[in-house]
């Protein structure tokens, strides 16, 4: 029995279409119009906004994190058009411009954990003292099927642990993310990739079910760091930024997903108007491009540059802190270098995986288990 067909041959992955009306224009040519105008409007509004931090860059471990949220913007505006206009190859920008959206997760859980505390070590000491809430849905529901609070899906004691598993639970995505793209991409050249077809004989399925995981999993974190930090950082408005966060992943992952399901399970077909590229391709990279427009104008509200203007009232920062008010400006090439290297995310990443396999291994050693259980004492009494 041979190795299943792709059916990604020249001639299937070309477009031929007939014009949407007499003497217009086909669906494939509008698609990329539109694609180019609002990226086009994205990159503006971003860029706007990228240079006002950039020019009054003056608290780096907030703006670096900001900097990097709002390139997600004409990232995935450029990545879309490409996309669309390149659609034969289209499966290696989208592979490679969605790579970005893991960094972009892990860069909001950062900045709110500067919002709590300067340093690691402070934050650590913070979540020390802490109660964790219980978790949000559907985690509780588990809880009932699995044991209760005494089961796998208990909340756990110390405030420490909690912030070791949320951080584990962001960055895996950074990991899992980034090796999917490799594989993806790799299998995508040794034509075993197959994005037009949910045989698990090819990789498009597996990729697709494991990012689909990951994501949920990194995306659900963030939701409950946010749930128990909330009124400690309510001066910096994190709703609006979550809002900015979790809108621009779940209409770009989850729109993409569920149209390129319908096109591979052979619910959506092509037509005399609409090629399956189209439907595949041009349409979620069109919505991602007209989206980004969007998010790039709420962007202004969500993370905006005038509070780190030096000189300026800024209400975010605490008075008392000597190192609240900075005395001068980094300049916009220290930005630009700062939000474009990676290498703090790295090391985030490692810590996560090796307190997951080390540190998870002697976590009730530390002192915030005894505060736990005298906290645990003092209510039952």
């Amino acid at each position: 029995m041979g190795w299943p067909s792709c059916n990604a041959t020249e001639e299937y992955l070309t477009i031929h279409e007939v014009d949407l009306w007499d003497g217009g224009i086909t669906f494939h040519t509008l698609c990329i119009i539109l694609c180019a105008i609002f990226t086009v409007i994205s990159f503006i509004l971003a860029g706007i906004l990228i240079a006002g931090h950039a020019l009054h860059y003056s608290r780096p471990n907030e703006q670096r994190y900001i900097i990097r949220i709002l390139f997600m913007v004409p990232i995935y505006a450029l990545t879309s058009f490409l996309c669309v206009y390149f659609y034969k190859e289209s499966v290696y920008y989208e592979l490679i411009g969605d790579c970005y959206e893991p960094f972009a997760i892990a860069s909001f859980f950062t900045l709110l954990c500067y919002y709590i505390a300067p340093d690691l070590h402070s934050q650590k000491d913070y979540f020390r003292q802490i109660q964790p809430v219980p978790w949000v849905w559907p985690l509780p529901w588990l809880q009932k099927c699995c044991g209760g609070e005494r089961g796998c899906w208990r909340t756990p004691r110390s405030g420490l642990t909690w912030f070791n598993v949320i951080w584990i639970g962001v960055f895996q995505y950074c990991f899992l993310r980034v090796a999917m793209t490799i594989i993806a991409v790799v299998a995508q050249y040794y034509q075993l990739y197959c994005e037009d077809s949910d045989d698990p004989a090819f990789a498009h399925v597996w990729v697709l079910i494991i990012e689909s995981i990951a994501v949920t999993i990194a995306m659900y974190c963030l939701i409950q760091f946010y749930v128990q930090i909330k009124n400690d950082i309510a001066r910096y408005r994190p709703f609006l930024k979550l809002l900015c966060i979790k809108l621009v992943i779940f209409l770009s992952f989850w729109q993409s997903t569920i149209i390129d399901f319908l096109t591979s399970s052979g619910v959506v077909k092509s037509s005399a108007k609409v090629h399956l590229q189209d439907w595949n391709v041009a349409l979620p990279n069109l919505l991602i491009a007209i989206e980004m427009s969007f998010f790039a104008l709420l962007h202004f509200w969500g993370f905006p540059w005038r509070p780190y203007m030096i000189g300026k009232d800024q209400p975010l920062t605490d008075p008392t802190d000597p190192t609240a008010f900075p005395a001068h400006y980094y300049g916009p090439a220290r930005a630009l270098f700062d939000a474009c290297n990676p290498w703090d995310l790295c090391k985030a990443t490692a810590r996560g995986f090796r307190w997951l396999f080390v540190g998870r291994k002697s976590r009730t050693a530390d002192p915030s288990y005894q505060l736990a259980n005298r906290q645990s004492v003092e209510g039952r009494q």
